[in-house]
């Protein structure tokens, strides 16, 4: 859960900035982002979110936002699986609408090459550095079958063995939702394996591997791969820039009293 509730934040944030508005459901008003491409069928934890919303709610109603929530579990998460702590900047306040259009365009998919991927961060403000540390959030988490099919049996910079593992649960046809972890050295725990499997051709998305593909990223990812303090610092200091994307502060937006929909 750790990896679900890390993601959400992600997808809010570089989807018109880091306001809420994942969590909202649809309305006659708006289709909201839970059925975007990128999330239906995988971004999961609102049940945890509304949870904690409660329970704030009934200790200190009306003053934390369900994006600060979002930011702090974020932050939470990481820690609990071993990661690094940070600061987290509060004071986000929550959107009113959702954009499916801007989830389907915004939120990087795991097909991209390495240019698409340095555009799509570059669109919001990172470096190409920072990109490379934010997707060592792939230290976590998992992916279905449909997101690395093809790479499992069309591309050749993978690892033989790592290849056929992975085939036995992902067929060429069938089992779409069959899901594998985005780091199978040591899936639950926040650490930087991700990088060294990248460094031994055994990472799972296309995207995942491109970081590590004889390209302008291969050096960071070798180094990561060894110094996982320096990983750590970088990823802290990426992910408050992450958090500090666009957000509604002052009179805009609103407090919501649940996170699904607006007051």
């Amino acid at each position: 859960m750790g990896a679900s509730l890390l993601r959400l934040h992600f997808h809010d944030c570089f989807v018109n900035g880091c306001d809420a508005s994942i969590l909202l459901d649809d309305t006659s008003n708006f289709t909201g982002e839970k059925t975007a491409v990128p999330n239906a069928n995988s971004v999961r934890g609102f049940d945890v979110i509304d949870t904690i919303k409660s329970q704030v709610e009934s200790s200190c109603p009306g003053v934390v936002s369900c994006a600060d929530i979002l930011a702090v579990v974020a932050r939470d998460s990481v820690v609990a699986l071993g990661g690094p702590s940070w600061t987290v900047r509060l004071g986000r306040r929550d959107s009113t609408t959702a954009s499916l259009s801007t989830a389907n365009s915004d939120i990087p998919a795991p097909t991209l090459n390495l240019s698409g991927l340095i555009s799509s961060f570059s669109n919001k403000g990172f470096s190409a550095n920072e990109m490379v540390a934010l997707s060592g959030s792939h230290t976590i988490g998992q992916a279905r079958c449909t997101n690395f099919r093809d790479r499992l049996y069309n591309e050749t910079n993978i690892d033989a063995s790592f290849q056929s593992s992975l085939q036995a649960n992902c067929p060429s046809s069938g089992g779409d939702n069959n899901l594998s972890p985005l780091d199978t050295k040591s899936p639950t725990t926040f650490d930087n394996a991700y990088f060294t499997n990248l460094v031994n051709n055994k990472g799972l998305l296309h995207s995942d591997q491109q970081l590590f593909n004889g390209g302008s990223t291969d050096s960071q990812v070798t180094t990561y791969s060894t110094k996982s303090t320096t990983f750590f610092t970088d990823f802290a200091n990426a992910i408050v820039k992450m958090g500090n994307l666009s957000p509604l502060t002052g009179t805009s937006g609103q407090i919501r009293t649940n996170c699904r929909k607006t007051n």
